[in-house]
């Protein structure tokens, strides 16, 4: 990470939502690892939920919180799979105004030093919807260890360098 030192880390406000229809809170692995590394970085965990895959449902979620002025950014996990029941990046096109193509791409180009070619099943994405930041990982616990310790964690990092995603926050709603 490229952290300059003489820039003040300025904490933002994180939503953590999981997707899961087989999942209930005591086994949310995947969420307890997001939820520790957000904390440990020295964010705050404003709100966390755990949802079934349903896009209406989903979509009513994210809703709320990106309408939510406390909430900086979303972080998903699981729903981005292949399978009948994997709506998560269906319910970010409900919301979207902005898609952020280049965290899906980065995350299957780290993800491939993981698990190889079957990153390609992956539909990990990111959108910016009415200011807020909403980024989608798939739901196991090394999907999330590689989104957030190779990307999230940097770029939602004040002093990362040459540029994150913390210092383009009051542009995001610009006209």
């Amino acid at each position: 990470m490229a952290v300059d030192p003489a820039r003040i880390f300025k904490p933002i406000n994180i939503a953590l939502l999981t997707v899961s229809d087989t999942r209930g809170p005591d086994e949310d692995t995947s969420g307890d690892i997001l939820a520790d590394r957000i904390k440990t970085a020295g964010h705050r965990l404003v709100a966390r939920a755990l949802e079934k895959d349903d896009v209406a449902i989903i979509t009513q979620r994210l809703n709320n919180w990106i309408d939510d002025q406390s909430v900086d950014a979303v972080i998903i996990t699981g729903g981005t799979g292949l399978t009948g029941r994997d709506v998560t990046p269906e319910a970010l096109d409900r919301v979207k105004e902005k898609d952020i193509p280049g965290f899906g791409e980065l995350f299957r180009w780290i993800s491939y030093n993981t698990i190889g070619t079957s990153t390609v099943q992956s539909r990990a994405c990111a959108v910016v919807s009415r200011g807020t930041y909403v980024f989608a990982l798939p739901g196991s616990n090394g999907a999330v260890k590689d989104g957030w310790d190779g990307i999230l964690a940097e770029q939602l990092d004040s002093r990362n360098r040459p540029c994150n995603f913390v210092e383009l926050m009051p542009r995001l709603r610009e006209k």
